[in-house]
Order: structure tokens, then C-alpha cells, then sequence
């Protein structure tokens, strides 16, 4: 076995096309080409060849303005990366590991999958990203509802109920509901917004764009009394179904609860086998019973140098 480094996207497109599961919207290599085309990161592939056929790789792109590499293709909010479920797709450990040992100095890879950071051994958890199994309940929205206790089960209805008249549904006019949620989350978020960099922005709406023409796109939209309070943005893969993104109206509390029933209800109803509301408990992923999934982060750090942590702090190997 040899390992050998490329900087060739046709042949990054090959092979992650030939060797990366395509088991979800982040293992998809079109939308990761969506943020690629957007950052436009030099790309830095190694590849894992057994008598001459590559049976591994490690993706990576040179994040210039923070100085490290991270997963392909880079795109990145407040220097970490965003895309989650990453991996190194090999064939065994041992050739996980040999490609971990060829990466450069100072890079970080974020969003590990068990199975890779299991392979290489020292990986930090990094974030928690949190499922819900509809098959967990028999595919049944109440049998969910049951493992509330019955006093909570009656504070959620009335604070749901106290919205007044919801309809949750699929959104029928998706551009302008995309725009509402764009504009909400900067509006709340500010600078902190994902959407607040162009580069993410233009990549994230490019992913849209190629979901919609797929027909995987899965936008929804709440509303109370004909307005809009809530707008989430998924996408289904598979027998898996994502929240990429959302934003709820200030003027109507509780109704990010509503919705996020609402494709618990869905998941259950059209028989998925996981839906993924992504890393961030934000308050409530495990008051609702998710199940909860560690993601991992590597480091290969030169003596002296600092790489950004997932919180944002610097880190300095000595």
C-alpha cells in the first residue's frame, strides 16, 4: 500500500463518488460542491492505493485565512467548518490510520463519525448531533408523545395551543419562505449568523437550488392566523430525513415546538429511519428524547502553531 496526494477535484469527484456512503444530504459530493464552488479552498486529497487501485482517502481543503487544513471543501463560519458526518472511507484501520499520519501539520477535521475517529484512535468528541428513530415507537407519533410524563405532555399542549390557530405544512411558495427564514436569522443572529457571510450564504442557497431540482428539498412552513412564524429548510436522503436550517418568528413563542413535532409526526407517518436535527441541544433535543450521537474532532499540530477549537478557543500544542 502507498499513499499519494492530489490536487486533482476530478479525481477527489471519482473517488468520493466510488468509496463515500452515500447515507445522508452531507455524504452527497454535488452539495459539497455547492460550498466548494462558493470558497473555492485549495484542495488537498490523499489516496490510499493497494496494488495500484485507490481503496481510501482523506478530503482536505486549506483554510487560508485561519492556516490549517480541514474537511473538504472548507466551508466555514467564525473559522470551524460546518458540514457534519464526516469520515475517512477505508477499508480497514490500518489504512485509516496511514492516512491520518500522511496529513499535514495543523489540521483539524471536525464532525468525525465514530467508525473513522474509532480507527485512528485519540479523537475528542467534538460535538453531539441528535436523532429521532421513528421505528423506536413503532412508527407511531403518540406512542412518542407517551414517554412524557402525563404533566408534561399537558404543559406542551398548552403552550402549543396557546399560540392560537397553527397550520404546519408543506411550503407553497418556497423562495419567498427561504427568504423569510434568511432574513429572521440574521434579523435575530446578527454577525452570529451563519448567514451573515456571503461565502456560506451563496453555498447554502446553491445546496438549495440542487436539492430543489432534485426533488429532495423539503421545505416548512408554520403559520398562525395566515402569517408566517416559523420556516425549517431539510432535505431527504434516502429513508433520511435532515433540518438543515430554520428561523421562527420572536412574535410567537413556543411555535419552534410546534414545528419540530410536526417532523417527528412526519417521520412516523412516512416511515423514515432517522431524522437528523443535526449538533446543539439548544434546550430542548434532549428534553424531547432525541438520541443523542457524539461527533469527533483530529488534530495533527506543529509545535507552536493554534488551531480553533469547536468552541472558538485557541489551542496551543507545545
Amino acid at each position: 500500500m502507498k499513499i499519494r496526494a492530489s490536487s486533482d477535484i476530478d479525481e477527489a469527484a471519482m473517488l468520493w463518488k466510488r468509496l463515500w456512503p452515500e447515507n445522508g444530504v452531507f455524504a452527497s459530493w454535488q452539495v459539497r460542491c455547492c460550498f466548494n464552488e462558493s470558497y473555492n479552498r485549495p484542495l488537498h486529497l490523499l489516496i490510499a492505493e493497494e496494488e495500484g487501485r485507490a481503496c481510501g482517502f482523506l478530503a482536505l481543503s486549506y483554510i487560508e485565512e485561519e492556516d490549517y487544513f480541514g474537511a473538504f471543501p472548507g466551508e466555514t463560519w467564525n473559522g470551524n467548518t460546518w458540514l457534519e458526518q464526516n469520515m475517512i472511507p477505508s477499508p480497514s484501520a490500518s489504512v485509516t490510520r496511514a492516512l491520518w499520519e500522511e496529513a499535514p501539520e495543523n489540521t483539524a477535521v471536525r464532525y468525525l463519525t465514530s467508525p473513522s475517529a474509532n480507527d485512528i484512535g485519540g479523537a475528542e468528541i467534538d460535538e453531539t448531533g441528535y436523532l429521532f428513530h421513528p421505528e423506536d415507537y413503532g412508527w407511531n407519533f403518540e406512542r412518542y408523545m407517551q414517554t412524557f410524563s402525563g404533566k408534561s405532555r399537558k404543559r406542551l399542549n398548552r403552550e402549543i395551543e396557546s399560540i392560537g390557530d397553527i397550520e404546519i405544512s408543506p411550503s407553497l411558495r418556497v423562495a419567498e419562505d427561504i427568504e423569510w427564514m434568511l432574513r429572521v436569522n440574521i434579523d435575530g443572529f446578527g454577525k452570529e449568523s451563519y448567514f451573515s457571510d456571503p461565502k456560506f450564504s451563496n453555498g447554502f442557497e446553491a445546496m438549495i437550488s440542487l436539492l430543489s431540482s432534485s426533488g429532495t428539498l423539503r421545505v416548512t412552513t408554520a403559520k398562525v392566523a395566515g402569517e408566517r412564524a416559523a420556516v425549517d429548510v431539510g432535505a431527504v436522503f434516502g429513508s433520511s430525513y435532515t433540518i438543515l436550517a430554520g428561523a421562527t418568528s420572536p412574535e410567537f413563542p413556543g411555535i419552534a415546538k410546534a414545528i419540530n413535532f410536526h417532523h417527528m409526526r412526519i417521520s412516523c407517518s412516512e416511515k423514515f429511519s432517522q431524522t437528523d436535527f443535526l449538533c446543539g441541544d439548544f434546550g430542548w433535543k434532549q428534553r424531547f428524547h432525541l438520541t443523542a450521537r457524539p461527533l469527533y474532532i483530529i488534530k495533527r499540530q506543529a509545535a507552536g502553531r493554534e488551531i480553533k477549537d469547536a468552541d472558538g478557543r485557541m489551542e496551543l500544542c507545545v
